[in-house]
């Protein structure tokens, strides 16, 4: 069925989505550029570039590197005292032994602070994120190139994401897709399972008992 399992970081591992999103939003509030939640929920899994495109699509008159550095900081304070997972994270991930793997569309640097933050830096064989690819999520490189460094084939890799971009990312790719929604709700499209948590959705496909 499946020979080895990839996870989406932000939104499915650890609990940042919301985060960001308060963070994000106060960042637009001090700019004097306030925007809606729906807005913000158009930008949950894009990477940083696309989510570009469509802030200076919204606010023209916006300073995105500096929206960006306050976000970020915002972002960062908020995580400070440690960063949740999701429900379920230590369960799955002591209940097989498959090889498994991070998909994000996060840069390096950051995806590597946050799983350190999470406690979750030694947990996976390969962390592959934005630095690594040319094209980001959807497009199916990322978890094409997350098969290649497992040694797996895409179509024998089980994925876990939370967002439509991802799910559709890893469905382009020929992955087994799990959705589990976070922030934004799913119309399912690009997975081939939704699940309400990680836990329920590892046991819709046979992973864990």
């Amino acid at each position: 069925m499946f020979d080895a399992v990839i996870f989406d970081l932000d939104g499915t591992l650890i609990d940042t989505e919301s985060l960001a999103l308060a963070a994000g939003m106060a960042a637009f509030a001090s700019l004097d550029a306030p925007v809606e939640e729906s807005f913000m929920h158009l930008l949950v899994g894009k990477d940083l570039p696309s989510a570009a495109v469509l802030i200076r699509a919204r606010r023209p008159e916006i300073d995105v590197a500096l929206l960006n550095k306050r976000w970020r900081t915002g972002f960062e304070a908020r995580i400070a005292a440690g960063l949740p997972l999701k429900p379920g994270v230590r369960d799955l991930l002591a209940q097989f032994t498959l090889p498994r793997a991070i998909c994000t569309s996060t840069e390096r640097g950051a995806a590597h602070f946050k799983l350190g933050l999470a406690g979750l830096a030694g947990d996976f064989a390969h962390v592959v994120t934005l630095d690594d690819v040319t094209l980001a999520k959807p497009d199916p490189e990322p978890y094409l190139l997350t098969a290649a460094r497992l040694g797996v084939p895409a179509n024998r890799c089980l994925v876990f994401e939370d967002s439509e971009i991802g799910a559709e990312a890893a469905q382009r790719a020929g992955c087994l897709v799990v959705q589990v929604p976070d922030i934004v709700p799913t119309t399912g499209r690009f997975a081939h399972h939704v699940a309400a948590d990680l836990l329920s959705g590892a046991r819709l496909v046979g992973l864990i008992d």
